[in-house]
């Protein structure tokens, strides 16, 4: 499964575009956010996302979930987002 990593500066449309292509390819992807500012982006990027592939017939879904990662040698908790096709 492909992860993309959004940030609290990441724009919603780019990512957007992002998860929408890799649902195309490979039918569900990870979202990776750590803090309050990157999990809204992410969200408002699956928004935009789900606007992106209703017209070709795809309803995309999100399972939330919270996982570890390590970032500069420190584990961080990150919200994990799983979107895949319904």
């Amino acid at each position: 499964m492909e992860v993309l990593k959004v940030s609290s500066h990441s724009i919603p449309n780019s990512v957007a575009g992002a998860i929408a292509g890799v649902i195309r390819e490979h039918r569900d992807v990870e979202i990776q956010a750590v803090g309050a500012g990157a999990a809204n982006q992410a969200i408002k990027s699956i928004a935009v996302a789900r606007g992106y592939l209703a017209p070709i017939g795809i309803d995309l879904i999100c399972i939330p979930a919270f996982t570890n990662i390590q970032i500069e040698g420190q584990e961080r908790t990150a919200l994990k987002l799983i979107c895949e096709p319904r």
